[in-house]
């Protein structure tokens, strides 16, 4: 059987590589695709060198953000016609949904947040449907996510490939910081500018950046997006701003302090038990609130003071999640083989 994955953001190449490796395992065939978009085309490279590059990054201006999209379809389709896959799975690729939908070829996608507006489409295009057990279904259920449709799993994506993660001891040297007593390392995670569920601006990044720049003990690598965030963060004292894709996850659990203005990164460092604070402008996702209850998250509101000191606590254990993980990697598995039958 052959299993098309499509990567459409960073996460993606991380998320699937456990998943993919499993559907080897078992036999069968993993084709991958992947738009060259902050840092996905890289991340992937570095697990499938042979995939096939389809798409490139997301126009700002939303006639153009629509356009490319539709000509990722038409290219997506071109290319599943002649590699004649299997089955389509995705995390919410809606380009990829809707040319397997034009394909008449089964879809199945994961998706852990609830305000996404092209859920709408991806939802309603797709078969099958992951959703954690953290987000209810009646967030969604209007979007498309029928029950019919939706498979539950227990926990976040996250640890699928939390699970897969070794840390790297010489992380900070390579990105060049030499800790001393008093030094706290903080990871800041930029926000998703220009993505559909971000139109808005985020000036609590702003302040946090302005606070670590005069608190002289405090180091933090920036992990930007796009070459404009890097180009904004030139100067910035205290901060470090890598221009490669790094491995964020060793970084995060050898660090002090996260700040996540976006999503999966303050997930992960939550659930790697590293003090996290979420600075995401929008509407926190119903996953956000699940580690906020369980104390692994909390949010910096307006005006609230952010304290930099050395992280007091050890990170969470490796087998746990790993243990985790394996049984949401086996839930999405059983998903994706559900059409083997069939073919």
């Amino acid at each position: 059987m052959k299993i098309w994955l499509d990567f459409s953001n960073s996460p993606h190449p991380l998320l699937f590589a456990p998943i993919a490796r499993r559907f080897e395992e078992l036999g069968h065939t993993v084709l991958v695709t992947a738009r060259d978009h902050a840092q996905t085309l890289e991340l992937a490279r570095e697990r499938w060198p042979n995939l096939e590059q389809i798409g490139g990054p997301s126009p700002k201006n939303p006639a153009a953000k629509l356009r490319s999209v539709g000509e990722r379809v038409r290219d997506l389709r071109r290319w599943a016609r002649s590699a004649r896959p299997d089955v389509a799975f995705s995390h919410n690729s809606y380009a990829q949904i809707s040319a397997a939908k034009l394909l008449r070829l089964p879809a199945v996608t994961a998706m852990d947040y609830e305000h996404q507006p092209a859920n709408h489409l991806a939802f309603r295009l797709a078969d099958r449907i992951l959703l954690p057990e953290a987000l209810p279904l009646e967030a969604v259920r209007s979007k498309g996510a029928s029950p019919a449709k939706v498979v539950r799993y227990p926990g976040l994506k996250e640890e699928i490939y939390l699970a897969d993660f070794e840390p790297d001891p010489t992380i900070l040297d390579r990105v060049g910081i030499t800790r001393g007593p008093e030094t706290v390392v903080v990871v800041l995670r930029a926000p998703p500018v220009g993505a559909l569920y971000h139109q808005f601006a985020n000036p609590t990044y702003e302040r946090v950046l302005a606070r670590i720049a005069g608190t002289p003990h405090a180091l933090c690598v920036v992990l930007a997006r796009h070459p404009e965030q890097r180009a904004a963060l030139a100067g910035r004292a205290n901060c470090i701003v890598p221009e490669r894709a790094i491995d964020a996850r060793s970084l995060m659990y050898a660090s002090d302090l996260f700040l996540g203005a976006g999503g999966t990164m303050t997930r992960e460092a939550a659930l790697l038990g590293i003090p996290t604070v979420s600075i995401y402008a929008g509407e926190p996702a119903a996953v956000d609130l699940y580690l906020e209850r369980a104390g692994l998250l909390r949010r910096l509101t307006d005006n609230a003071p952010l304290e930099l000191t050395p992280r007091s606590t050890q990170p969470a254990r490796l087998g746990d999640l790993r243990r985790r993980g394996q049984r949401i990697i086996e839930r999405f598995v059983r998903a994706g083989l559900e059409y083997e039958a069939k073919h």
